[in-house]
C-alpha cells in the first residue's frame, strides 16, 4: 500500500484515467465494429460513412495515449482499403 501522500493520490489519478482510457476504447471499438457491418454487407455508403466516422476517433485516441501512432496508421490504411476495394464492386 502507498505510504506516501504523493503515491496515494497517483493511484486515485491512474484509477480515474484508466476508467477514462476504457470508456474511450470502448467508444472506439464500437465505432470500428460498424465499419466491420457495414464491410461484411457490402455497403459502400454505409461503411464510407462509418470509415469517416470512425478516422477522428481513432486520431484522437492516438492522441490521447489510448494506442500507438503506427497501429492507427496501419488500423486506418488497412480500413481505407477494404472501403475502396467496395466501390469497385
Amino acid at each position: 500500500m502507498a505510504n506516501h501522500e504523493s503515491a496515494k493520490k497517483r493511484i486515485r489519478r491512474n484509477a480515474r484515467k484508466s476508467k477514462i482510457n476504457h470508456s474511450r476504447l470502448g467508444r472506439i471499438r464500437t465505432i470500428l465494429k460498424k465499419v466491420e457491418v457495414a464491410l461484411q454487407s457490402k455497403d459502400y455508403d454505409g461503411a464510407s460513412e462509418a470509415y469517416k466516422k470512425a478516422m477522428p476517433e481513432l486520431m484522437r485516441g492516438k492522441n490521447k495515449g489510448i494506442f500507438h501512432a503506427n497501429s492507427v496508421s496501419r488500423r486506418l490504411s488497412r480500413l481505407n482499403a477494404r472501403v475502396k476495394a467496395l466501390s469497385n464492386v
